[in-house]
């Protein structure tokens, strides 16, 4: 597949936003104090973080005006149910922002924390259900999609949200939330390397036999399928090389895991806070690298006849 890249900054913007606010709502129904600023700035981040990605995922529309179409087949389709879900999560964040700027309290310093981790978790599960429900490209049909999605947005949400209270001091949140990131980072490390164990090992029922109807053992194909590129051959082919992605599959297990992953046992050893703020710097260019794996190693079944264009 071809990896657009509106969809990558809005998946790895979106899950980040969704794993810092998961972070910041435990830290409230566990009854952590702390400092309203940090709280109203931590999520003015992911307030930018969710409207950047929104705004990304914009980009990929052809005709853009008639996005608020995309609710109508809520019935039936994920990316429908993800449309509404986004916008109802954005304003949530909102909403608990302006609570802790006014002073809201009562039923409101629980209520809205709930309500914000049910819908981060719904809005992970939607976006990764759009892919694994697609069962003719094998790759992302798996429940490891889902857990792949909302791990991973969790490591980065919370590298981040432990990152920016090291910055501002909120020394009880680290140590409460810093052990947490680095489980996480390497719960998705593990679940991210048994999806591409399983891709790896993959044997695809869609061949040139099936797609044919013809059942010869030998079968070569001898049209290129398109003489120049078309919607196709642009959407479902990524053009890079097999040594490009075995490249790009290294640099984001190395970027997005390992060394974060070296950081954060750094950051809970020292106390220290450039470990967490170099983990995020780290990281954010490991996530792109791994959205972008992620598409370019689907392969669809469209592919075997539009096999290669001059």
């Amino acid at each position: 597949m071809h990896p657009a890249f509106s969809i990558l900054f809005f998946t790895t913007l979106a899950g980040a936003a969704q794993g810092l606010v998961v972070a910041l709502a435990l830290a409230a129904l566990f009854g952590l104090e702390l400092a309203p600023g940090f709280q109203r700035d931590a999520l003015a981040v992911a307030e930018v973080l969710l409207v950047a990605g929104l705004a990304a995922s914009f980009m990929h529309l052809g005709r853009k005006m008639r996005a608020w179409r995309a609710v109508l087949m809520w019935r039936t389709s994920w990316m429908s149910r993800e449309v509404i879900v986004l916008p109802a999560f954005i304003a949530l964040v909102a909403a608990w922002w302006l609570a802790l700027r006014f002073g809201a309290g009562g039923p409101w310093s629980w209520l809205l924390p709930l309500l914000l981790v049910a819908g981060a978790l719904a809005l992970w599960y939607c976006t990764a259900m759009i892919y694994a429900c697609l069962r003719f490209i094998e790759e992302w049909a798996h429940p490891l999609t889902v857990l792949n999605f909302t791990l991973i947005g969790l490591s980065s949400g919370l590298v981040l949200a432990c990152a920016m209270a090291a910055a501002a001091g909120e020394a009880r949140f680290v140590q409460l939330f810093g052990p947490w990131a680095l489980a996480v980072t390497l719960g998705a490390w593990a679940a991210r390397v048994q999806a591409l164990r399983r891709n790896a090992g993959l044997r695809h029922r869609s061949s040139l036999q099936s797609a044919t109807g013809i059942r010869s053992e030998r079968l070569v194909q001898k049209s290129m399928g398109m003489s120049a590129g078309a919607f196709n051959t642009r959407e479902f082919f990524h053009g890079a090389s097999l040594l490009a992605l075995r490249n790009v599959r290294l640099g984001f297990l190395l970027l997005a895991f390992a060394l974060p992953s070296l950081l954060l046992v750094g950051g809970i050893a020292t106390a220290a806070a450039w470990p967490w703020l170099l983990a995020v710097l780290v990281q954010a260019p490991g996530l792109l690298a791994e959205r972008w794996f992620f598409f370019a190693q689907a392969r669809h079944p469209q592919n075997l006849y539009y096999q290669v264009v001059s």
